[in-house]
């Protein structure tokens, strides 16, 4: 299979750093070319917890759309995302894109709705890719970001990865 450029959400709220690390080396595993977006801290939306740490990750992937999603699944699965005793959210990892795909693949609907309605969906997509066009609306992400009305506090936030600052010193002053 050719290689498909895809954008993942990831996110936790239980044991941030650890969670969202052990997420991103899994995911860099089969990510070709993997990049991270800085890391923002979000107040949760539509569940009661603590705040999250979310990012977004883009790479090269050869794995077609379900297998990527199940291989999501297990990752998720492998940090107590579906364990009967969890409290909150440890891993949350979205396909946001796939390509250039637009539709509901077997329930799952790209692009995800979440770029529009989340700002800590769009803001750090914006800061990754600020030239991709959006598949569905025609405009790039710094400019659905520009114009974007989101009522959402969210903070960047200092982030290490593999001896990587994820969050630029220059944003965390913002």
């Amino acid at each position: 299979m050719p290689l498909t450029r895809v954008y993942l959400g990831v996110g936790s709220n239980i044991d941030r750093h650890r969670h969202v690390c052990a997420g991103l080396d899994a995911l860099a595993q089969f990510l070709q070319t993997m990049a991270c977006s800085p890391v923002f801290e979000s107040q949760p939306v539509g569940i009661r917890s603590g705040p999250f740490y979310n990012l977004v990750v883009t790479g090269l992937t050869d794995l077609p759309l379900m297998t990527l999603d199940r291989k999501l699944k297990f990752i998720e699965a492998d940090n107590g995302r579906y364990a009967p005793s969890r409290v909150g959210l440890p891993l949350d990892i979205d396909v946001l894109m796939f390509g250039e795909q637009v539709g509901n693949f077997d329930g799952l609907v790209l692009p995800r709705a979440e770029i529009l309605k989340n700002a800590f969906v769009l803001w750090p997509l914006s800061l990754l890719a600020p030239t991709q066009v959006h598949p569905g609306v025609g405009e790039t992400f710094a400019q659905l970001w520009q114009q974007a009305h989101i009522d959402q506090q969210l903070a960047p936030v200092p982030f290490n990865w593999q001896g990587r600052q994820l969050t630029p010193a220059g944003l965390q002053a913002v």
